[in-house]
């Protein structure tokens, strides 16, 4: 039995930039084992697997990273889509209902000149626990910074799906790395399940796995969550487009457009999206036990 996927860059107006992402349109009734096995050998940050996709706009996704099953992503969502629309190849614009792990999301998207562009509706964000200021410290030193880098907001925990400690700086982005092993425990303390230095004058953003190893490229989770940090401490207006940049570090410029609606203190939507570049085509020959 063989299995077909669609490499595409999300994030990306032009391929080998953004994050990459492999989707499959069909999982083939394939066990979490043998997706997480696919994952791994393939080697992107995330994979995509759908089922339940032909001809219809309700599609069950199943998304994982090196590690496990996501009970939510950004940009396997927003690229999935992508490959839907070029599969189906209407001209105009198309919607999509995403069943996920735990939600169901929906996903626009629109052709464009180089490929398409694809908007998730993630949702009213949740404010959740702020990092008491004795502890601002102890969390940039983990980080790799000092005091005087963060700027003078709250280390926030903003969730659309995903809870992410939100950490604002003004200087000092390019320094920024975990340098403490149990850093998923110290952000724990706030229920944080990650974390995500922001730059807030730049509007560019950095995010690694908790143990500091892999740094993402362009989180599509993360940025829901900073456009409403963002609005509702009135940096950015709301029912206006900002971009949010990230991926410079890792040699892969991404541009994620950040939509909050509402008022900024009742915020009911985010949407993000970005464009997605079609890079590839591949088929596995074999499959895991």
């Amino acid at each position: 039995m063989t299995l077909h996927y669609r490499h595409v860059d999300v994030f990306a107006g032009r391929a080998f930039t953004g994050n990459t992402l492999a989707v499959f349109p069909d999982d083939a009734g394939l066990s979490t084992g043998q997706l997480l096995a696919i994952t791994q050998e393939l080697r992107h940050f995330e994979t995509i697997f759908l089922s339940g996709a032909e001809g219809s706009e309700d599609v069950t996704a199943r998304v994982f990273d090196l590690f496990e099953e996501l009970d939510f992503a950004g940009h396997p969502v927003l690229g999935a889509a992508a490959v839907l629309h070029e599969r189906d190849g209407t001209p105009g614009p198309r919607r999509w209902k995403f069943h996920l792990m735990d939600r169901i999301v929906e996903v626009s998207t629109r052709r464009t000149t180089t490929g398409y562009h694809a908007e998730l509706d993630q949702g009213a964000p949740e404010f959740l626990a702020t990092a008491p200021r004795e502890d601002r410290d102890e969390v940039a030193a983990a980080l790799n910074l000092s005091g005087r880098a963060l700027a003078d907001l709250p280390l926030r925990v903003v969730s659309t799906g995903l809870r992410y400690l939100i950490v604002p700086v003004v200087t000092d982005l390019a320094e920024a790395k975990i340098v403490r092993s149990d850093f998923a425990e110290l952000i724990g303390r706030y229920g944080a399940q990650f974390a995500y230095v922001l730059d807030v004058e730049a509007l560019e953003g950095r995010h690694w796995n908790n143990d500091g190893v892999l740094e993402d490229v362009a989180t599509g989770s993360a940025a829901g969550c900073v456009g409403a940090f963002l609005a509702h401490h009135r940096i950015v207006p709301v029912d206006e487009v900002f971009a949010l940049r990230q991926g410079r570090f890792t040699g892969r410029p991404s541009r994620v457009t950040v939509l909050p609606q509402g008022s900024p203190d009742a915020l009911y939507n985010i949407r993000v999206g970005g464009d997605v570049t079609m890079v590839a085509r591949g088929t596995l020959d074999v499959l895991p036990e």
